[in-house]
C-alpha cells in the first residue's frame, strides 16, 4: 500500500466517525451528497464553471463529474452513484480508478435520473447536503443546521492526507509563482504573467482555486484586482500576485510582492513585512486566539510603518485609533482546504454559535483558537489606497502621518505576503515555506 492510500484509508476512518455523529445529531439515517450540477447561463446554451460540492470531494478525489451523487450509511460501505453519460458533445468523466476505488460501491449510471432506484428509499431519513438545483426526484438538498454545523466545524481539523494534498498543491503553485517572477523581470505585462503562471502550474483559469491577482504598480492597491492589462505599465515599479493552485479538491494560497529595483526603499519595506510575516507565522500555535494574532500584526505592521518614516504614532495608538486599518484594510488570514476560505471560521462549537470578530475589523474571516490540524493562512499587508487614506486627511490623526512619505510609496501600490501554514502540536508547519525551499 502506497503512503497515499494509506493516508487515505485514515482519512476515511475520521470521516465515517464523523457522519456518524453528525447524523445521530440530526436524526438522520444516511449522508446523502450530490457532486453538482452544470448551471446554465440565462438566455444562452453556455454553462457557467462547473464547482464540485466540498463535501463531495471531501470523501473521495473527484472533481469533474457532475451529475454523481454519494451514499454513507453507518456501518455500511460508501455508495458512489458515478455518472459516465453517453456524450459525443464533451468529454466523459473516465472511469473510476486509483488508490480510492476498493473503499466504495461503484455504480455506473448514464443518465442524472438514473441515480434515484440507487438512493435511500426513503427522503426523509436522508441529510442531503448540496445546493438546491442538484434536486432529483424527492432527493433536494435540506442541509440540515445540526448535521452541518458539526462537519463544518471539523472539517478545519486536516487529516495527515489532507495535509499532503495540501503540501502537493502547495508545489504546483510554487512553480507557477516562480515562473510568474521570471516573466515580471522579464518585462511581460500582467496578463503575460498570469499565462506563465497558468502554464507553470499546469492549471487553467476553470482549475484554479480562485482567479489569479496579478497586479503591477498602483494595481496593487487593489485588494482583489482581476483585470489584467495587456501592456505593461511605464515604468515598471512593483509587481503582487496573490494566486494559488489545486491538487484533487485541495487549495493553496499564496501572495508575494516584488521590486523591479532590488536596491530600492521599496524592496527594503517588503522585506520587512516579510520578515514580520514569518514571526506571525511562528504564532500558528495550538492554543493561540487567532483575533490575538490579527491584533499582534497590526501592531507589527504599524511599527514597521513607523520605522519607514510613514507614521508618527506609536503602534498602539495606530491600532486603537484605527490608523492602522487604513493601510492594513483586510484580515491576517483565514482557515483553507478544500475551499480557499474554509467554512466554520467563526464557529463557537460544533453545535453553532459564532465567535465575534474584534471591533472594527469586520473583515477578518477566522476567530476561533488555533488547533493542532488547523490550517490557515497568514497574509499581511500594507498598502497605499487613496480611498482609505483620503479621509484621514481630514481626521484627528493627519498630522501623525508624513504625506510625502506616503506619496513617495503611493506608485508602488502595497504590499502583500502570504503563506499556508499548519498549526500542530509543536512548532507550526509553513507548507508554502517548505515549498519554496524545495526548489
Amino acid at each position: 500500500m502506497s503512503d497515499l492510500a494509506r493516508l487515505y484509508a485514515d482519512h476515511l476512518a475520521v470521516l465515517h466517525q464523523r457522519t456518524a455523529e453528525a447524523l445521530a445529531r440530526g436524526g438522520f439515517d444516511h449522508l446523502v451528497i450530490p457532486s453538482g450540477t452544470l448551471l446554465y447561463q440565462a438566455f444562452d446554451d453556455r454553462d457557467y464553471p462547473y464547482a464540485v460540492n466540498p463535501h463531495f470531494k471531501h470523501w473521495l478525489p473527484v472533481t469533474r463529474a457532475p451529475g454523481s451523487w454519494l451514499v454513507v450509511t453507518p456501518g455500511a460501505k460508501p455508495k458512489l452513484l458515478y455518472l459516465q453519460p453517453f456524450d459525443y458533445w464533451h468529454v466523459v468523466p473516465q472511469a473510476p480508478s486509483g488508490y480510492w476505488v476498493d473503499h466504495f460501491d461503484i455504480v455506473v449510471i448514464r443518465t442524472p435520473e438514473a441515480a434515484l432506484p440507487h438512493l435511500p428509499a426513503t427522503a426523509a431519513r436522508c441529510a442531503i447536503v448540496g445546493e438546491a438545483q442538484s434536486a432529483l426526484g424527492e432527493f433536494a438538498p435540506n442541509n440540515p443546521a445540526q448535521v452541518l454545523d458539526y462537519l463544518h466545524y471539523h472539517r478545519a481539523y486536516k487529516t495527515p492526507y489532507e495535509i499532503e494534498l495540501m503540501r502537493r498543491a502547495s508545489a504546483r503553485g510554487v512553480r507557477g509563482h516562480r515562473a510568474a517572477e521570471r516573466a515580471f523581470r522579464a518585462g511581460a505585462s500582467e496578463f503575460g504573467i498570469h499565462l506563465a503562471y497558468c502554464q507553470a502550474a499546469g492549471q487553467d483559469a476553470m482549475e484554479l482555486p480562485y482567479s489569479n491577482i496579478v497586479a503591477l504598480d498602483e494595481h496593487a492597491a487593489i485588494l482583489h484586482y482581476t483585470d489584467r492589462d495587456r501592456v505593461p505599465p511605464k515604468p515598471v515599479r512593483s509587481f503582487l500576485i496573490d494566486a494559488g493552485a489545486s491538487h484533487e479538491g485541495y487549495a493553496c494560497d499564496i501572495t508575494r510582492t516584488y521590486a523591479w529595483d532590488t536596491g530600492s526603499e521599496f524592496q527594503r519595506l517588503i522585506d520587512a513585512v516579510d520578515a514580520a510575516q514569518q514571526r506571525m507565522c511562528d504564532q500558528v500555535r495550538a492554543g493561540h486566539d487567532y483575533r490575538r494574532l490579527h491584533l499582534d500584526a497590526h501592531l507589527m505592521l504599524a511599527g514597521i510603518l513607523r520605522e519607514f518614516g510613514i507614521l508618527r504614532m506609536s503602534p498602539e495608538a495606530a491600532l486603537e485609533t484605527g490608523v492602522s486599518s487604513a493601510f492594513f484594510p483586510h484580515g491576517i488570514g483565514h482557515g483553507i482546504g478544500l475551499q480557499v476560505h474554509d467554512v466554520a471560521g467563526f464557529a463557537e462549537s460544533d453545535r453553532g454559535g459564532s465567535i465575534p470578530k474584534p471591533d472594527g475589523h469586520p473583515y477578518l474571516r477566522l476567530t476561533r483558537t488555533l488547533e493542532p490540524g488547523m490550517v490557515v493562512t497568514i497574509e499581511p499587508g500594507i498598502y497605499f489606497i487613496d480611498m482609505l487614506l483620503d479621509p484621514l486627511r481630514d481626521s484627528p490623526h493627519a498630522d501623525a502621518i508624513d504625506w510625502a512619505r506616503i506619496a513617495e510609496f503611493r506608485p508602488y501600490g502595497g504590499i502583500r505576503i502570504e503563506d499556508d501554514v499548519v498549526c500542530t502540536d509543536g512548532e507550526p508547519v509553513n507548507l508554502t515555506r517548505e515549498a519554496f525551499a524545495a526548489g
